[in-house]
């Protein structure tokens, strides 16, 4: 195991931000990554260039990075980035943090910042942008420091919308909440609150259609346009976020947390937790050794 990620603790960054600032910005070259996993209440804009090898945690996501990313990382959300297996010696990283409150809920609710506020809700799970965004908005950011006053503010705002309405954005971690906007359906509302109560047993498509008044055939067509995924597939990225969780907080052994989960048999968890994260649960856990979120 790198030991590089053997952590005693998640650390809580206290950042220099204070309530009457916006936000702030770091801009800076490094050789290396060796600020402890961390997570703060400030949402984190995070732009990295020339990384390639650099090992990103965001949540229960590990990733090694390529050459450029751009990450928003929601409120108290643990995160990180380690050297690994990066050799580049000048790495450019800018940083933007800003207070979870610096857009009130009552502007959010205004319809023209819709795009905004889904894109705050799905950074709780950290967002990694496409390469094409990420290049089209690096002009911006390296603006971003040199500018003043209020363009300031607006230019902070602009990244903020062309992220927002970007195509092929992909959430990072999966031990939060679910990705969909819910509130925009009842149905998909009620599917959500059934797996979550659920989720630790075998839950049919003939029980879940008949909760939504669905045939089946109906249903499946329904969850698969709304999430992506087929049931099967939705339900066991659940017990995966919870099984993730349950890796890096608990002691419990890894069939103990299998059968919590709801999986009847060792090897079909070890099947799905593979698919689901690209590594077996052992290695998981490895992995994230030491590694404990604080509450």
């Amino acid at each position: 195991m790198d030991h590089q990620f053997a952590l005693s603790n998640v650390h809580r960054e206290i950042t220099p931000l204070t309530p009457e600032d916006s936000f702030i910005v770091f801009d800076r070259f490094k050789e290396d990554f060796d600020f402890p996993i961390h997570f703060h209440p400030e949402y984190e804009l995070n732009c990295i260039i020339n990384g390639k090898g650099v090992r990103r945690v965001v949540g229960d996501n590990l990733e090694e990075i390529d050459d450029i990313e751009l990450v928003l990382v929601g409120p108290n959300l643990i995160h990180g980035w380690e050297t690994h297996n990066s050799k580049n010696k000048l790495i450019h990283e800018i940083t933007i943090q800003f207070h979870e409150d610096l857009l009130d809920a009552k502007l959010l609710s205004r319809t023209i910042f819709k795009p905004l506020r889904d894109l705050f809700h799905r950074a709780n799970h950290g967002i990694l942008f496409s390469r094409k965004i990420s290049e089209e908005c690096l002009p911006k950011i390296m603006r971003l420091s040199k500018t003043t006053n209020i363009d300031y503010f607006l230019d902070l705002m602009s990244i903020l919308h062309d992220l927002a309405n970007s195509r092929n954005q992909r959430l990072l971690s999966t031990s939060v909440s679910q990705l969909n906007d819910f509130e925009n359906s009842k149905k998909i509302k009620k599917v959500y609150d059934y797996v979550q109560e659920n989720y630790d047993r075998k839950v049919s498509l003939d029980e879940i259609s008949e909760l939504v008044n669905m045939t089946v055939v109906t249903f499946n067509r329904f969850i698969k346009k709304r999430t992506g995924k087929t049931f099967v597939e939705y339900i066991n990225d659940t017990r995966i976020s919870y099984a993730s969780r349950w890796l890096i907080e608990t002691d419990l052994t890894i069939s103990e947390i299998g059968f919590k989960c709801g999986f009847n048999n060792m090897a079909n968890f070890n099947r799905v937790f593979k698919k689901v994260k690209g590594i077996t649960p052992s290695i998981f856990r490895a992995e994230f050794n030491g590694i404990r979120r604080v509450l």
